[in-house]
């Protein structure tokens, strides 16, 4: 099994910017595809950004440019730098690992966007 623990989240003013980190223990495997999703009040889960155990990044189109996912193999972690926040970024983010068929999420970090 893997653990995977959030921090960072919290409240902001449209414009500003946070950054979600995301620390993996337990069995962690350097192939894993690791990403960012996040669910507002009312809706559905969705993916916000993820990366592939080569490096490559893909964002939802509503937070390209704005958003940033890193990835640390070494420090076993996965980092989500958001710029440029707007009110319906407002959402608990969670952290998501998905090994083939298998998937880990953590336990979520809520974002506040408002003035």
């Amino acid at each position: 099994q893997m653990q995977l623990v959030e921090s960072g989240g919290g409240w902001v003013q449209p414009g500003g910017s946070l950054r979600l980190s995301c620390a993996r223990s337990g069995s962690v495997w350097p192939y894993d595809i690791l990403g960012w999703y996040r669910q507002a009040p009312g809706k559905q889960r969705e993916p916000v950004a993820t990366m592939s155990p080569s490096g490559v990044p893909t964002y939802a189109d509503s937070v390209k440019g704005r958003f940033t996912i890193s990835r640390d193999n070494t420090k076993n972690t996965v980092t989500l730098q958001m710029n440029s926040l707007k009110p319906e970024d407002t959402a608990v983010y969670y952290c998501h690992a998905q090994r083939f068929d298998n998937q880990f999420w953590g336990q979520g970090t809520q974002v506040t966007v408002s003035s």
